[in-house]
């Protein structure tokens, strides 16, 4: 695979490229407001874009009595680039091929029955393979996400599902030694939380909370519209965080914490020893919506356990908004009412509830975020 020269945008040029990717089409008198810049300067920062084929201008008929030219405003060209976003888990690499908005065009996947590192990078550049051969589409670099501590974008320092702990792993260079691209690794729940951002439910808000459920628990956060990343001193970790003084207890020996009480994991086991045979995920959210008494009471805790979750997160950050995520998310839809009390139980009367967002519980939406970390940093240089 020959790598697409990668040259990140930089000063003004990149707030334009973000102006016109997020918000695009637009016109030059509003791209022109929005980045704070004569028109005479856009001219001149739009035309390179505009050569290289990232910008293009876009006819748009005058309506009702308007006269003169028409305008054009400017758009991206999203088909221009393509990147690979890989989601890698304890048994699986998850890989989509999305276009510079994020829009997926293509997906592919490998089982991963072998955590060396090698082995690993192996099937990561199986994926890419497959997804760069889809259509002969050009790539320009390739995101890499996974649970754990990352380092510099390249290296891996921690990832427990992978059984890494002992040194860092430089995945980055191992991928780009086997693909000839540019790779970006990063944690999991940042990336989505990129993804969530740019191009998902949180975008146009600046401020919102994203609590993901499924293996583990995970949160991320952006700010006055700028996503904050953990520097891996705990920042982001609520997989601990007390929601139940009953609750089971985790392999910590937490009980009634996030962990014990959200994870796909804790909700099987639960309901497997009740029923004496094992139950898996949507079996459980099944049985509770059909009223089995023991599936109910486990689904019904978690509800409200995940409704104080948010109520924390929100209270905390003063999100207006949490998103919910993971391949766990269908707790949220089965056990509504519960996720209603759990959030009421903490919140002050004075408080105005977060408004909820649910994402899909599909493994293709991770995937897509590290895609979308690949994105950001080609456009943002960072």
């Amino acid at each position: 695979m020959s790598a697409t020269t990668w040259v990140p945008l930089a000063g003004a040029a990149h707030r334009i490229a973000v102006e016109v990717l997020l918000h695009g089409p637009l016109s030059r008198a509003e791209l022109a407001r929005r980045v704070d810049l004569s028109a005479g300067s856009l001219t001149r920062l739009t035309k390179p874009l505009v050569d290289h084929g990232l910008l293009v201008a876009t006819e748009v008929a005058p309506t009702g009595s308007r006269l003169g030219r028409p305008s054009q405003p400017l758009d991206v060209v999203a088909a221009a680039h393509h990147f690979v976003g890989v989601k890698l888990t304890g048994d699986h690499a998850h890989g989509v091929l999305a276009t510079l908005r994020a829009e997926v065009v293509a997906t592919a996947g490998r089982p991963l029955t072998d955590h060396a590192p090698d082995a690993v990078a192996d099937v990561v550049a199986e994926v890419v393979a497959e997804l760069v051969g889809t259509g002969g589409r050009p790539v320009t670099a390739v995101g890499v996400s996974l649970g754990g501590d990352v380092a510099r974008a390249t290296d891996v320092v921690r990832a427990p599902f992978l059984h890494w702990h002992d040194a860092p792993v430089p995945l980055g260079g191992l991928v780009h030694e086997r693909t000839g691209l540019p790779v970006v690794v990063a944690n999991d729940v940042t990336a989505l939380t990129a993804s969530t951002h740019w191009f998902g439910e949180g975008r146009g808000a600046p401020t919102f909370a994203l609590v993901t459920v499924g293996a583990g628990v995970g949160f991320g956060l952006v700010a006055h519209d700028r996503l904050v990343a953990g520097d891996g001193t705990g920042t982001g970790r609520i997989g601990h965080h007390p929601l139940s003084a009953t609750g089971p207890v985790c392999d910590r020996g937490h009980r009634g914490c996030a962990t014990s009480l959200l994870t796909i994991g804790s909700l099987t086991a639960q309901v497997s020893v009740a029923h004496r045979r094992e139950v898996s995920y949507d079996e459980v959210l099944d049985l509770a919506q059909a009223g089995d008494p023991a599936a109910h009471r486990v689904v019904d805790d978690a509800g409200v356990g995940l409704g104080r979750l948010v109520t924390a997160a929100a209270g905390f950050t003063s999100a207006p908004l949490v998103v919910l995520g993971g391949e766990g998310v269908r707790l949220a839809e089965v056990a509504r009412d519960a996720v209603a009390r759990g959030m009421a139980v903490d919140r002050d009367p004075a408080a105005v509830p977060p408004r909820l967002a649910l994402q899909s519980p599909s493994f293709t939406q991770w995937a897509r975020g590290a895609a979308v970390i690949a994105i950001r940093t080609f456009v943002l240089g960072a």
